[in-house]
């Protein structure tokens, strides 16, 4: 069985649509996809009433967070929610509040290019931007693409907006703590999204990692495009050891990345365990 449990759409920075996410998974073979758009979960209606006959979705988004690095700072992390409840207020206000947080950090990088001589018309791009959707950096990316200043949305953020770049600019992320709490008190479960993806810029101690166990964190996704074979094999033994869950996923995101759907994978026991914290943590938050 074929489990990815980390896809974008279109709903957040994907290029394809919750219809085709869930088309093209079955077609790469995919048994089972989670849907984790950045920060909505606006997508989700659409990939259920799509889904194809065999293949299973797990609903989810990922959460753009900060987190304290174990050096004495702090560092920008994502965390992965499965299977919550979408009508939480506590979701819903926060949610809210980070995609309205993006639209202002892209206008800010935007402006900054433009005012350098980029080819890129502030305006123009912002008013071209889904007006409910949680834009990113990938939609300025691919702008840069399109005004033919790089190759391809990696290049992009290699050259450009990566974090530490020239033209970065940081944003108010929920407190990685809180974001576990809400998740949990939705009824779902928090997983650590990419902790190892260095390429991107700075990340968290593994003694970070372990603190967030004891603050609620299920798990935490090992199997990563952006991860290298000695991070791996360092997630994998703290996981062995805290007894966190270990998940592998693609991060696809259509033709912003290079990756393919199912190209890392999850374990069916892991999935099995996920489902089975959801449900009681939806008991506890029923009870509680």
């Amino acid at each position: 069985m074929r489990i990815d449990l980390h896809a974008h759409s279109t709903a957040s920075d994907g290029t394809d649509t919750p219809a085709e996410l869930v088309a093209a998974a079955a077609a790469a073979g995919v048994d089972v996809l989670a849907l984790t758009d950045h920060d909505t979960t606006a997508g989700w209606d659409d990939a259920v009433d799509a889904l194809p006959v065999g293949l299973r979705l797990i609903r989810g988004a990922e959460f753009s967070c900060l987190a304290p690095d174990g050096r004495g700072g702090h560092v920008s992390v994502h965390l992965l929610g499965y299977l919550f409840d979408p009508s939480s207020a506590a979701i819903i206000a926060e949610q809210t509040r980070l995609r309205d947080e993006r639209r202002v950090r892209l206008c800010v990088m935007a402006r900054r290019m433009a005012a350098d001589g980029f080819p890129v018309d502030p305006d123009e791009f912002l008013a071209g931007l889904p007006p409910e959707a949680p834009v990113g950096r990938p939609h300025l990316a691919q702008a840069l693409v399109s005004a033919g200043v790089v190759g391809s949305v990696d290049e992009a953020f290699r050259r450009f907006l990566n974090t530490g770049g020239p033209y970065y600019t940081g944003r108010v992320d929920t407190d990685v703590h809180t974001a576990i709490r809400m998740v949990r008190a939705a009824g779902g479960v928090a997983v650590l999204a990419h902790a190892a993806a260095r390429r991107r810029g700075p990340v968290i101690d593994l003694s970070v990692i372990a603190e967030l166990f004891t603050e609620g964190l299920a798990g935490v996704e090992v199997n990563h495009p952006d991860h290298a074979d000695g991070d791996r094999a360092a997630l994998r033994d703290l996981a062995a050891e805290l007894g966190l869950l270990m998940t592998g996923s693609s991060d696809y995101h259509g033709r912003n990345k290079t990756v393919s759907l199912g190209q890392e994978t999850t374990d069916p026991e892991a999935l099995e365990r996920i489902e089975e914290l959801a449900a009681s943590s939806r008991v506890a938050a029923v009870t509680g």
